[in-house]
């Protein structure tokens, strides 16, 4: 998450913030710190801000990708993005 993103937030919260491992545990972080995050922090968080998940292949690096499909989580609102790698033939999700 960039920097900016962190104003606001503690030191301990800010350490906290970057040993998660993922957005899911970033969330489940501030739902337990009682933090609520504005909408920008948010969108960073679930995917909205952070192009570079769409647009670099996590495997290999390349940013030669296509978005392979779109589809909705039953029971879950927004939807996830499959992509794969030109390069590499990897695939990934983003929600």
């Amino acid at each position: 998450m960039r920097n900016e993103l962190l104003k606001g937030l503690t030191d301990e919260q800010v350490k906290k913030v970057k040993a998660c491992k993922s957005q899911e545990e970033i969330l489940e972080l501030a739902k337990t710190e009682g933090v609520e995050l504005n909408e920008e922090q948010l969108a960073a968080v679930s995917g909205g801000l952070c192009s570079e998940s769409r647009n670099k292949c996590p495997n290999c690096g390349s940013t030669n990708v296509k978005l392979k499909d779109s589809y909705a989580i039953p029971g879950e609102t927004g939807s996830r993005e499959l992509y794969i790698c030109k390069d590499c033939k990897h695939t990934w999700t983003v929600d």
